[in-house]
């Protein structure tokens, strides 16, 4: 089959990392897939989308993605429908279905009008990651009554497109149970296709040794690692509190290696983006409250390597090291590292988090929070079959844990290595995944052609054109 995946945002994250391995996947079984998406940074993505593997149309749309910093979703909409447009017109290239995710915008249009099916991946509902937070199991309302009134166009936008898909599919067990209670005019339940990966990139390469990325960030002092995107709602500051709470405490008998103990945190940063910067501000200030020590890094072979803030230090072994945008290769040798203790995972509520399973694909421990998605891949209990950790997200507690794991024997860890691995490559290898998304999409080829659009959805997209139109020529 042909097949078409529609991104927003091609950079470096677990969703972005999730439609990456899921083309792959799908091309290795034989089907021609292509990407588009309306950003694409060849300076800022993975490798795949930047060495040919994947192929990547990149459409930039002739608009922002916000104004002032406002109206990112209303922009969002228009840029995917600019988007849209391209992929409807005569001179496109055809395909039998289309896999959208993330931003359901473009899923009536593409049904109406290129009269093909669309299968539509759920990360999470749009509508609650802009108007709140989960606390306790339920949605607690953020922001002013303006923005949600802003919003509230927006959010019924997302709910009746998203209906509109063929198939609709979530990333875990709690995400689909989150989409059916605040999407109560959809009817079916999404079938879950847990997140899989790639497991041969995070092998080590031969030459790992000589790269000098990863000269750059390994170390043969105890390391725990924190793998997330620089975001406020990633809470990596509970890595710090718990990392130093942990140096603080006495040295036990057989145990000093505290004192050389370090915490690494890598993760995608893109300047352009206030929450990346102002995350990078708040985990430096952390630090120097905690009198930590730090360094910031960035690969220096990438294409066009991220500017140092202007706060960066050049401290001899800091205590926590920043890596901006890391490499596969800096990414396989942290998780392989016979130093590396652990990986701190440390969102509550994530909707699935690919981190911890790159971790145990690695034979890694995991501590991570016990909400969300995590739950489904990590395994606490009983501890005859455990693969990480499961506590609240507090810093004492975390801080427990992770004495509990550095002091781990050599053999409580091997043995623990090994089920880690096993688990990941059972239940979450890109093989399985690929193998349930075709599942899905020859399910959704084989419903037929799609009837001809209604009168309004023509009328509708007619008026979103004009107007997305008019805004590009107002910002061209």
């Amino acid at each position: 089959m042909r097949i078409a995946f529609i991104h927003p945002d091609l950079g470096i994250g677990g969703a972005e990392r999730l439609v990456v391995d899921a083309a792959l996947g799908l091309q290795r079984l034989g089907h021609t897939v292509a990407i588009y998406t309306s950003h694409h940074d060849p300076s800022h993505c993975f490798d795949e989308t930047r060495d040919g593997t994947l192929k990547v149309h990149a459409v930039v749309p002739p608009f922002p993605r916000s104004v002032n910093g406002k109206f990112h979703i209303l922009l969002a909409h228009l840029r995917q429908l600019h988007l849209t447009q391209h992929l409807l017109r005569t001179s496109a290239p055809n395909y039998d279905v289309y896999f959208v995710d993330q931003l359901s915008t473009c899923v009536p249009f593409l049904r109406s009008f290129a009269r093909k099916r669309v299968v539509f991946y759920c990360h999470f509902p749009d509508k609650l990651l802009a108007n709140g937070e989960f606390v306790e199991g339920k949605m607690r309302k953020n922001g002013s009554v303006l923005k949600r009134a802003y919003r509230l166009p927006m959010d019924l936008l997302e709910e009746v497109t998203t209906r509109n898909a063929d198939i609709i599919l979530a990333n875990s067990r709690f995400t689909a149970g989150v989409f059916r209670a605040y999407f109560p005019s959809i009817k079916r339940d999404p079938r879950v296709v847990h997140p899989g990966i790639n497991l041969s990139a995070y092998e080590l390469p031969a030459d790992i040794g000589s790269d000098p990325d990863v000269l750059q960030v390994t170390s043969d002092r105890p390391t725990l690692l924190s793998l997330n995107r620089f975001e406020k709602k990633k809470n990596a500051a509970l890595a710090v509190d718990a990392f130093s709470l942990l140096k603080k405490e006495p040295v036990r008998e057989g145990r000093s290696d505290l004192d050389s103990a370090r915490l690494v945190i890598a993760g995608g940063y893109d300047p352009r983006l206030e929450d990346n910067m102002m995350t990078l501000v708040s985990l430096i200030d952390r630090a120097k409250s905690h009198s930590l020590t730090y360094n910031i890094v960035t690969p220096t072979t990438a294409a066009s390597p991220t500017a140092l803030p202007p706060f960066n230090t050049t401290t001899a072994n800091p205590d926590i090291l920043l890596l901006l945008n890391f490499t596969t290769a800096q990414r396989a040798a942290l998780l392989h590292a016979s130093s590396t203790r652990a990986l701190l995972y440390t969102p509550a509520n994530e909707h699935f988090g690919i981190g911890p399973v790159e971790a145990m694909s690695c034979g890694l421990p995991v501590l991570a929070c016990s909400s969300g998605g995590p739950t489904e891949s990590v395994v606490d209990a009983p501890p005859e079959l455990r693969t990480g950790w499961l506590r609240r997200p507090d810093a004492g507690v975390w801080a427990a844990a992770l004495r509990e794991i550095v002091d781990l024997s050599g053999e409580e860890r091997e043995t623990l290595r090994e089920r880690a691995r096993s688990r990941a490559r059972e239940h979450f290898g890109m093989d399985a995944m690929a193998r349930a998304l075709e599942e899905a999409v020859v399910e959704a080829v084989g419903m037929g052609p799609v009837s001809v659009s209604s009168f309004v959805w023509y009328t509708l997209f007619v008026l979103v054109a004009l107007l997305s139109f008019f805004v590009g020529r107002l910002y061209a």
